[in-house]
C-alpha cells in the first residue's frame, strides 16, 4: 500500500486516541493532527485552510462533543450547534479540496427510540428520537445526511460509522457528565472500601445496553479505510446505497447486569440501589451489525476482559 496522509480530528478523545495509537503501530503512512489551540474545528475558514495546505488522502472525524444523559439534557444546544459545525466544516472542506476519502463518526443514539431490534441502518429516520439525546442524534443525522447527499450530488463515497455505546481508556469518568460504564466504574470504586454503603445506579437497571471496547472500534475504522482504498466493491456498493455501517459486539446486558459484573471484577459485595429520579433513555439498543461481519470483520474484545482492562487503566489515572 502507497504511503498515504490521514489527518485524524479529535485526536484527544478516547477514539482518537485509540485510533491514533492503532494507526502509528502499524506504520498506516503520515498522521496529521491539531489541538483545538491550532485548529478550531468549528471555524469553517480554518477548517478549510488547514486541509488546503495539508491536502491529506483521508479525513477521520473523531471529533465532536459528547456526554451521558444527564449532560445532554442540560446542554442541548451546545450537543447540536457544536456537532453540527464540526461536521459540516470538515465534509464541506473534504469535498471542496477533492478528499477522496471521509470517515464520519456517528452514534447509535440517532436511531428511534421505538425502534425495531437488532436496529438495521435503514431503521434511520423511521420514528421519534430518545428525548433525553434527541439534541445530539439530530447533529449526528445532519452529519450522516451530509455525507449522502454529497455523494449522491458529487459521487463522492464519503461514509458513516455507526458504533454502540464505547468504554475504555482515556474515557470521560465525571459521574456527572459521563457515559453509564465509566461513571459506573468510578462509583463503584470509590464505594469498595466503605463498608455496607449502597451503590446508586441511575434510573431503574432495567434498560438493556450493547458496549464495545473503544479498541475494536479503531481496528474496525482502520479495516473500513483499508476497504475503502482498495475501492472494495461490496463495500462500495453499500455505501452508493446507504453510506452508514453499524458497529457492534452483538450481545447486551441490563444496566444492573453490567454493574454486578464490575462489581465482581472490584470484589465489591455492596447492595446497588436505584435511583428512579433519573430517566431510563432507551429501554433497548442493540445494532444489526451484519453489513461489517460480512465484509470479514468482527470484535476481538470480550466485554469481562475489556472492563478489567479499563478498571486496571482507570485506577492507575486516577490515583486515590
Amino acid at each position: 500500500m502507497k504511503k498515504i496522509t490521514v489527518f485524524l480530528a479529535g485526536h484527544n478523545g478516547m477514539v482518537g486516541k485509540s485510533l491514533h495509537k492503532l494507526l502509528i503501530k502499524k506504520k498506516f503512512g503520515k498522521i496529521i493532527t491539531a489541538n483545538r489551540q491550532k485548529l478550531n474545528l468549528e471555524d469553517a475558514n480554518k477548517v478549510n485552510k488547514f486541509i488546503k495546505i495539508n491536502k491529506p488522502h483521508i479525513i477521520i472525524n473523531c471529533a465532536g462533543k459528547v456526554g451521558g444523559i444527564v449532560a445532554n439534557k442540560t446542554y442541548p444546544t451546545q450537543f447540536l450547534n457544536e456537532n453540527i459545525q464540526i461536521q459540516t466544516n470538515l465534509i464541506r472542506s473534504s469535498h471542496l479540496n477533492n478528499i477522496e476519502h471521509f470517515i464520519n463518526l456517528g452514534s447509535s443514539c440517532i436511531y428511534p427510540k421505538m425502534s425495531k431490534q437488532p436496529i438495521k441502518e435503514n431503521y434511520l429516520l423511521t420514528g421519534s428520537l430518545e428525548e433525553t439525546n434527541e439534541a445530539y442524534a439530530l447533529a449526528k443525522i445532519i452529519g450522516l445526511k451530509m455525507c449522502e447527499f454529497y455523494n449522491k450530488q458529487y459521487q463522492r463515497t464519503y461514509l458513516t460509522l455507526m458504533p454502540c455505546n464505547l468504554y475504555g481508556p482515556n474515557d470521560n469518568f465525571n459521574t456527572q457528565n459521563s457515559h453509564f460504564i465509566p461513571a459506573m466504574i468510578k462509583k463503584i470504586i470509590q464505594n469498595k472500601n466503605t463498608k455496607n454503603k449502597p451503590i446508586e445506579i441511575w434510573g431503574n437497571g432495567k434498560p438493556k445496553r450493547e458496549i464495545m471496547h473503544v479498541d475494536d472500534l479503531a481496528n474496525a475504522i482502520l479495516f473500513i479505510i483499508k476497504k475503502k482504498i482498495k475501492n472494495d466493491k461490496v463495500l462500495l456498493k453499500k455505501i452508493r446505497f446507504l453510506p452508514v455501517i453499524n458497529i457492534g459486539c452483538g450481545t447486551e446486558n441490563t444496566i444492573a447486569q453490567f454493574a454486578k459484573i464490575i462489581c465482581k471484577l472490584l470484589k465489591n459485595n455492596n447492595k446497588l440501589t436505584y435511583n428512579l429520579s433519573y430517566p431510563n433513555g432507551t429501554m433497548r439498543k442493540i445494532l444489526d451489525s451484519t453489513i461489517i461481519r460480512s465484509l470479514g470483520w468482527k470484535p476481538k474484545i470480550k466485554n469481562k476482559d475489556g472492563l478489567a482492562q479499563t478498571i486496571n487503566w482507570y485506577k492507575n489515572n486516577y490515583p486515590k
